[in-house]
């Protein structure tokens, strides 16, 4: 069966050969340029004149007042804690009581971002452009990317990603130009000099940053950690399988997304070996740092930017009956799948270097991902065999600007990086 055997919602892509079509037939699929605001995905968006708007409420009630008493707290003067790993500028937030609540990582701090305060990071751009960087993605983007794994996880059930939306913050430990710390400094004078006038009218403070904000989880460590303790300290069978199963939902979402940045020190694992007897209670797994996702081609030139989960033993053993089970009917829902993908688009079109073209790009390899990973589910394959199928896109061509319908066409990877394991 070729692409157009998506055309009914009971079929799936799981049913494409893998060969080159040279035609497929057409499919009618409604033009969505934005999701459905109920989905909001964002707490306070940027306009075209580059400020925040009022905050948008979500229907997350926990992840509302969390943001809100992180705000309170910075008002009181618990003010966030910029991370030293990493090649961006990113922040522990706190709440009045000094607790960490989140991961806030602005756009203009990000490794191509203007404000980006590693310095490091500014040089290896100057001296080394052409290493700099990842060719495969949307410079700029990693805040979008955090909150588009967090919407990918969320909608596929996977549960592996904290909550992560984008929002608008200011705070002085952010890195600032030395005119926006002038004007700030100016106004917070005016609004202390004269309290009962512009004080009543004015907010003093700096320009509010937008970027991503990811609920922080505790008790958590590197999987690097625990992945060499588990060598040596076996699981209780019980807690291994679900173990594997919390593995195989990274797994899916890395791939679904393009993951380029996964090593084992940045996905967590929780465990209480004193709670073996509630599996769930006692491991759980964590997905951050996903901003590194969503490339609008697959890696094609000098690395491959590998999931190096692909490596550990976990990796060798067939997906499960349960993954299969409670994720392969997701997959091949042709309409959830084109939610997701407007929801997507969605929130990506905030950002105010979105490409329409560059993200129909990035849709074509989200939809080879899916259908990739379909076949492997299907087909009782392992994540090590998921990642050694060949790589495709399926593009969507419209038949012309008046029409509705669009066709499908699948293509290979036909350019392959010259370093395969890095």
């Amino acid at each position: 069966m070729s692409v157009a055997g998506l055309r009914g919602s009971s079929t799936s892509f799981t049913n494409i050969q893998y060969q080159v079509l040279p035609s497929v037939d057409t499919i009618e699929i409604e033009e969505s340029p934005t999701a459905d605001l109920s989905h909001n995905e964002q707490l306070r968006l940027l306009t075209d004149e580059g400020e925040a708007n009022v905050p948008l409420q979500t229907d997350d009630p926990e992840f509302n007042d969390t943001l809100a008493e992180a705000e309170q707290a910075i008002d009181d003067g618990v003010l966030p804690d910029r991370i030293y790993q990493g090649s961006s500028g990113s922040y522990f937030v706190r709440n009045r009581g000094r607790k960490i609540v989140g991961v806030f990582k602005p756009k203009n701090e990000e490794p191509y971002g203007h404000l980006n305060p590693k310095w490091t990071k500014w040089l290896h751009k100057m001296c080394c452009p052409c290493c700099f960087g990842r060719s495969c993605l949307i410079p700029n983007q990693g805040y979008m990317s955090e909150a588009g794994a967090s919407l990918i996880d969320r909608r596929f059930g996977l549960n592996v990603v904290p909550k992560t939306m984008v929002v608008a913050l200011a705070s002085s430990t952010f890195n600032y130009t030395a005119i926006d710390k002038a004007k700030a400094k100016s106004v917070k004078f005016a609004t202390e000099r004269f309290p009962d006038t512009l004080g009543k009218n004015m907010k003093a403070g700096l320009p509010p940053k937008i970027g991503s904000f990811q609920m922080f989880v505790t008790g958590y460590k590197d999987a690097d950690f625990w992945v060499r303790r588990f060598q040596e300290e076996p699981l209780e069978p019980a807690v291994a399988k679900r173990f594997q199963l919390l593995f195989e939902r990274l797994v899916c979402l890395d791939y679904i997304i393009r993951n380029t940045d996964r090593g084992n020190d940045n996905w967590l694992i929780r465990y209480d070996k004193e709670k073996s007897d509630d599996p769930e209670e006692c491991i759980s797994v964590a997905a951050i740092d996903n901003g590194l996702a969503f490339p609008f081609k697959h890696p094609d030139e000098w690395r491959a930017y590998p999931y190096y989960w692909a490596w550990l033993p976990y990796a060798s053993v067939p997906f499960s009956a349960e993954t299969r089970d409670y994720l392969l009917p997701k997959l091949q829902d042709r309409d959830l799948v084109q939610e997701v993908l407007e929801e997507l688009h969605g929130l990506f079109k905030h950002d105010k270097g979105f490409d329409k073209n560059l993200f129909e790009r990035q849709a074509s390899v989200i939809r080879g991902q899916i259908l990739n990973l379909c076949q492997a589910l299907e087909d009782g394959r392992s994540p090590l065999q998921l990642v050694q199928m060949p790589l495709l896109r399926i593009e969507r061509r419209s038949e012309g600007q008046s029409s509705k319908k669009s066709a499908f066409i699948q293509r290979f990877q036909d350019k392959y990086p010259f370093f395969s394991s890095c």
